[in-house]
């Protein structure tokens, strides 16, 4: 059986494939060439000029601002794009700037910065802290797939392709088609090649010789096609929750997919010992209760707070986005007590990626993209810039053929590695399907880089990004990674681990590194 879902309810499906969970056209930048460099001077020659952020209630020390980027380096006369950024500045003798990426990909880094940017305060000694939304993303020419009025035929699971693969793989074609249609011209030059350039012509505009850097989740990966791009340009990097270079989609998902199975379990485990928790005492038919729970709601949806049907779907997403943080488990349990006992879908409906409202912004063929106001963003574009980034960056998607003929094998896999997410990531996989190519540069170019010592956080119980994906990342850029192993849960480990944060800063302000392979522990963290 065929569900009729529309562009927006697709993008929910797959709002945390990949390995952020916090991943459509386009290729990004292949490797260089022997042609002429484009003149780039005019990006270069810009200066950022600061001014106080736009809306109520912000922080009063706040300060926001723009760059301004080729759409195609390749062609820098063909278009421009303005990039939103955000500082707080320096408090202290001021050394430059450290640049921040809160991941994603489709993360936006500049409300989050309004929200959660005192957790930086430290590192204003001696810097100005900057982030900013990267191109397609929040304010910078966000891409959208629309309103979700245009459904799209796909099956409920999987395993139902195989009756009709044409059918599915021309509709996965028309929702290729759609996303294109509404996103402008942004979306053909959407991925990290492209970001990474982005954030060296913000250097320049920010003053610095060298870019500074802190790097989360997928921000990692960004941080990395950065270093080897611009290895001359590299000050003191570090990258947190590190991400893969080389494993294709396929298997990212099915890492997630674990991953975030395991982060159920543990929820669940803690769940049960308090008596508030929806799914009884007894972890084992607790954990039935999930699955039973989401199978329900993908056959008789309930009205969400939008008016849209909340499906099981919905409700994967939610939860994947609600298990990075054990410190988000108490706020998961009362939302799915109220899913649960009240029909209610307000509280799960807060952690849902994405949102579930008809996107604001329409098509546009306005090649230069100037920052679009916050409330003009579509509600959609987490989703939709995650999967354009991630689809633009991965070379090795399954045609056509391959999904058809390897899909039975790839939904038991993916079941295997979890009952819940598991068909989810795969919905997500197949969604690159109809795009161009990826490009080849991460997989091909971005190793054994030629920079200072960088530093590499993993975390053993990152239920995102696996522990061994900052080991292979490390060897895979050389002699210039430094390991510094968390073991601790939760996505990522300065927010989370004393430890890991004043090692951070230390590396970032003053220089000294921690030795490689040296550990933060439950332990360090204590007063």
């Amino acid at each position: 059986m065929l569900a009729k879902l529309s562009t927006r309810s697709m993008l929910r499906r797959c709002a945390v494939i990949g390995s952020v969970g916090l991943a459509l056209l386009g290729t990004g930048l292949t490797a260089a060439t022997d042609d002429p460099e484009p003149d780039l001077t005019r990006f270069y020659q810009q200066k950022v000029t600061w001014a106080k952020c736009p809306g109520e209630g912000l922080p009063k020390d706040l300060q926001c601002g723009k760059v301004t980027v080729p759409l195609d380096y390749a062609h820098p006369r063909a278009g421009k794009l303005d990039l939103a950024l955000a500082r707080f500045r320096a408090t202290g003798d001021k050394h430059g700037s450290v640049l921040l990426n809160f991941g994603g990909p489709g993360g936006s880094g500049v409300p989050e910065f309004m929200a959660g940017g005192k957790e930086f305060m430290g590192l204003t000694d001696n810097y100005d802290i900057v982030t900013f939304d990267p191109r397609g993303v929040g304010r910078s020419s966000p891409v959208s797939c629309g309103d979700g009025e245009e459904e799209i035929d796909l099956p409920d699971d999987s395993s139902e392709l195989g009756r009709d693969p044409q059918a599915v793989l021309a509709q996965l074609r028309k929702a290729a088609a759609i996303c294109a249609r509404h996103s402008g011209p942004v979306l053909p030059h959407i991925g990290t090649v492209n970001a990474s350039r982005d954030m060296d012509v913000m250097r320049q505009a920010l003053g610095d010789d060298k870019l500074n850097y802190l790097g989360f989740s997928y921000g990692t990966r960004l941080g990395a096609v950065y270093a080897a791009q611009f290895p001359e340009k590299v000050g003191r990097f570090v990258l947190d929750g590190v991400d893969t270079l080389t494993e294709p989609l396929t298997e990212q998902g099915a890492v997630s997919a674990r991953g975030q199975q395991q982060a159920l379990d543990e929820f669940v485990n803690w769940c049960v010992n308090d008596i508030a928790c929806p799914f009884g005492t007894d972890a084992r038919e607790a954990r039935k209760q999930v699955v039973r729970l989401v199978d329900a709601l993908d056959a008789d949806p309930v009205p969400s707070a939008f008016g849209e049907p909340f499906t099981g779907q919905d409700l994967v997403s939610a939860m994947g986005q609600a298990l990075y943080s054990q410190e988000l488990w108490p706020s998961l349990e009362r939302a799915l007590a109220s899913l649960v006992e009240d029909g209610d879908t307000n509280a799960i409906e807060t952690f849902a990626s994405g949102g579930a409202a008809p996107a604001r912004r329409e098509e546009t063929d306005d090649p230069d993209g100037g920052l679009v106001d916050q409330e003009d963003v579509p509600l959609d574009n987490m989703p939709a810039a995650l999967m354009a980034i991630n689809c633009a960056d991965d070379p090795d998607r399954p045609t056509g053929r391959q999904i058809v003929d390897n899909l039975d094998r790839l939904s038991a896999k993916y079941k295997q590695a979890s009952p819940v997410f598991g068909p989810y990531q795969l919905s997500g996989v197949l969604t690159c399907y109809g795009r161009p190519r990826g490009t080849d540069f991460i997989r091909d170019e971005v190793k054994d880089v030629s920079t200072p010592k960088m530093l590499l956080v993993g975390t053993r119980g990152d239920p995102a990004t696996p522990y061994r994906w900052t080991v292979e990342t490390a060897r895979r850029l050389g002699s210039s990674a430094v390991v510094l192993d968390n073991k601790g849960n939760g996505h990522t480990g300065y927010a989370s681990s004393k430890c890991v944060h004043n090692k951070v800063d230390t590396f970032l302000l003053y220089g000294t590194l921690p030795p490689d392979g040296s550990s933060c522990g439950p332990e360090d963290d204590s007063e």
